[in-house]
């Protein structure tokens, strides 16, 4: 399901599975977090369909202030295939309705958001939903909510899990909820440089996101290469998303930064220097987002 109606999983192609069109996160980035010019989210979001980008999953959740009939009107001007995510963020930015609902309540709120839709702008997937260095009571109730929004409808769950390895305590809420690990994809895994926690998740069955594989720096950049390379030679590949994780201004083309396209590009370049060939790339860029999206 996009912003724009139900697609073919086999018309999905190239795709970002973690970016973010329109947000709020000016309480952490001040004037950087805000992401609310449209005609330069439209620029940005060109340079991808121009380097052969097809569908860009955006996981702006409640809290984020995203915008839906905005991010539908930006699927219908640049031809993007937009994925909407529904659920809630992460404590810091969660609405009153987290703290005031039963956790039975707040999955209803999520089902509706994925059946009937915000101004009629149905979501795709469960995600982008989050916690810090450990998961708090409300970010349970968040949690368990999505899992029992999953169990009911079917759609995938992402997380958010920066900085510190707490994606195996999320996989472990969702798995007693009831969902199977292959429906899940556990946000930032580069963001955390424990190599032991990527193969624990993926040996559960987990997908592991490197969606911020841009870095800052020439070395995080040789660190995610040898990162993808000891799992692609573990066999496991075929359960590994790429993305950027656009989500300050800093991080547009037109400000510097590496923008929508950097996975397709540069990054796909680098790929093929470390010894990757058009075949994983293919698999990493077109297949197993399609994998994840679907259930395939």
């Amino acid at each position: 399901m996009t912003v724009t109606g139900p697609v073919a999983a086999a018309d999905l192609g190239v795709t970002l599975p973690h970016e973010h069109v329109f947000l709020d996160l000016t309480r952490e980035y001040r004037g950087n977090g805000l992401l609310n010019d449209t005609a330069l989210a439209e620029s940005e979001l060109k340079r991808y369909v121009d380097a052969g980008g097809r569908t860009l999953v955006d996981v702006t959740t409640g809290g984020l202030d995203g915008d839906p009939v905005a991010l539908r009107a930006m699927a219908e001007a640049t031809g993007l295939q937009i994925v909407r995510g529904a659920g809630y963020y992460r404590r810091a930015y969660f609405p009153p309705e987290v703290d005031e609902l039963s956790t039975d309540a707040l999955a209803d709120l999520i089902v509706r958001d994925i059946e009937e839709g915000t101004d009629g702008v149905r979501a795709g997937i469960i995600g982008e939903i989050g916690c810090d260095r450990y998961v708090s009571a409300l970010e349970e109730r968040s949690f368990r909510a999505a899992a029992r929004a999953h169990r009911r409808t079917g759609l995938t769950i992402t997380t958010h899990a920066a900085r510190w390895p707490v994606g195996t305590a999320q996989l472990d809420l969702l798995v007693e909820e009831g969902v199977d690990p292959s429906r899940v994809v556990i946000g930032h895994c580069d963001m955390v440089p424990d190599h032991d926690y990527h193969r624990a998740l993926v040996e559960r069955g987990a997908w592991i996101q490197f969606d911020t594989v841009q870095g800052v720096h020439e070395w995080d950049t040789q660190q995610r290469l040898g990162w993808l390379r000891s799992l692609a030679d573990a066999g496991h590949l075929g359960r590994v998303l790429l993305s950027q994780d656009v989500c300050l201004r800093s991080d547009y083309a037109a400000m510097g930064g590496p923008g929508y396209a950097y996975v397709v590009t540069t990054f796909a370049d680098r790929l093929r220097e470390a010894g990757f060939d058009d075949a994983d790339i293919t698999m990493l860029t077109v297949d197993n987002p399609r994998r994840m999206l679907t259930g395939e």
